[in-house]
């Protein structure tokens, strides 16, 4: 399935910051996690969310 969003250049600009910040915040929780299972759906989590910050035009983890 596709989704199209029409964001403005503000809406698009917050929406990465906010992913930026999930993708921080998933990093740590990977690495403080011991269930392997929980570790491997957070990394599967953290690909995707780094496919749409791409997707938005948005290096993940780069200053803005």
């Amino acid at each position: 399935m596709t989704i199209r969003l029409d964001l403005s250049d503000q809406e698009q600009e917050i929406l990465v910051t906010v992913l930026d910040s999930y993708l921080s915040d998933l990093r740590m929780e990977i690495a403080n996690t011991d269930k392997k299972d929980y570790r491997e759906m957070l990394k599967e989590r953290k690909a995707v969310i780094r496919k749409t910050l791409e997707a938005l035009g948005a290096v993940p983890g780069s200053p803005r």
